[in-house]
């Protein structure tokens, strides 16, 4: 990830995009797109097109009669899909929670063969100062996927309440010191008001009470931050049955998740679904084939390898679970 744009590609949204779909992989692009893809001929869904390398290699996996629905809210991914000049191909923009009213709107609700969900945020994003994701490159403090929708982490930092903000330090980020860190921002914004990145982080840094080994110590604010003003596992949450219920029986579900908290929800959503109605009485006499099973496991959750983990460090913490709609 080290080359750059020109000066007139810096200043342009298509040529930023042109440039971060050219230097981004995603994460476990061969293993997701052989768990989606079973059925050449098949209409598909990637939830979350980023800059559009699983997107990509999925359409070289289909027929011509093959036919991808993408969706994202991050206008730089939107302008990144708009370069995919492929009659097969078709982005929309919006959260990815609303993929159930984008396949009605397609006429293709009930028969995907398959529907791709890459949570959480991409490299490009942390990558690009001006986003203010990153604890590690100085720039506004937004953190918004959408910046023309919500308010921005300043904005947020500025008007919360101090037991709110650690609240959410503590569910999201799973921060031993949220109390500490909030009092630290509360204190800090009654002289100045916090707008940067860079300021943020260094007074996460200078509070933060013990280090862990290896890793920033604003890491795990920035992450509650960037989660709760995009209420990334509300969508998750409100993506997961709506993808069930978009899928044609035999369609597979394939979601790779970054965070434990994320993790956590689709491995419970398949377990349930796997399990079907499996809170009747034990006594009742059911067959299995009454118990209302949605979904069949397709093998184990996978993570990436050690040649993907040295490529590109940010793999680390990756999960793909897969399964297949049964009815």
């Amino acid at each position: 990830m080290s080359s750059k744009a020109g000066a007139s590609e810096a200043q342009s949204p298509h040529g930023a995009a042109r440039d971060h779909a050219r230097r981004h992989v995603s994460v476990l692009l061969e293993g997701a797109v052989d768990a989606l893809v079973h059925d050449p001929d098949g209409i598909y869904l990637d939830g979350t097109f980023g800059r559009g390398g699983h997107s990509r290699l999925i359409l070289e996996r289909l027929s011509p009669r093959g036919r991808l629905l993408a969706i994202d809210r991050d206008p730089a991914a939107l302008a990144a899909a708009s370069e995919i000049l492929d009659p097969r191909f078709s982005i929309h923009g919006a959260p990815f929670a609303e993929l159930d009213a984008i396949a009605r709107s397609q006429g293709v609700h009930g028969e995907l063969a398959g529907v791709l969900l890459d949570v959480g945020v991409s490299s490009p994003q942390l990558d690009d100062a001006e986003r203010g994701f990153s604890f590690l490159r100085d720039g506004p403090l937004d953190m918004r996927m959408d910046p023309s929708a919500g308010i921005s982490a300043a904005e947020w930092l500025a008007s919360t309440a101090e037991s709110e903000i650690a609240r959410v330090f503590k569910t999201y980020g799973e921060e031993r010191y949220a109390k500490r860190l909030a009092r630290a921002v509360c204190e800090r914004r009654r002289e100045l008001p916090i707008t940067r990145t860079g300021e943020l982080a260094e007074l996460l840094k200078q509070a933060h009470p013990a280090w862990e080994k290896g890793k920033h110590p604003a890491t795990r604010a920035f992450q509650a931050i960037r989660i709760h003003l995009n209420d990334e596992l509300g969508q998750l949450e409100a993506a997961l049955p709506a993808a069930l219920e978009a899928l044609a029986p035999g369609g597979h579900l394939v979601i790779i998740s970054f965070h434990s908290l994320e993790d956590r929800l689709v491995k419970r959503f398949y377990r349930d679904a796997a399990k079907g109605d499996a809170h009747l009485p034990k006594h009742l006499p059911i067959r299995d084939a009454q118990l209302n099973r949605r979904l069949e496991l397709l093998g184990k959750a996978k993570r990436p390898d050690d040649v993907e983990v040295d490529a590109n460090p940010r793999a680390r913490s990756a999960v793909m679970r897969a399964a297949r709609k049964l009815a």
